[in-house]
């Protein structure tokens, strides 16, 4: 009865993450809660991405990347997002 209890909590933590985790896409609503299309929808899932990906581009000292090591990471992370 503990395992299965036990199971049962990790399950439901497990599920939550899954839920918080929004992607750009559905994010890209207008005010009144429509989705957006066409080159809005292109522009904002543009901004969301490279916002999400400049928050991440430090070097493994914790500085700022700059220049071509910021513009390479820069386009891998925001093809992965």
């Amino acid at each position: 009865m503990q395992k299965l209890l036990i199971t049962l909590v990790f399950a439901t933590l497990g599920l939550g993450v899954a839920v918080a985790q929004e992607t750009c896409q559905s994010k890209a609503v207008d005010k009144s809660g429509k989705a957006l299309t066409g080159a809005a929808k292109t522009s904002f899932v543009r901004k969301c991405k490279r916002d999400a990906c400049s928050s991440k581009a430090v070097d493994k000292h914790g500085k700022a990347l700059a220049g071509a090591a910021k513009k390479s990471f820069m386009q891998k992370c925001e093809k992965e997002a």
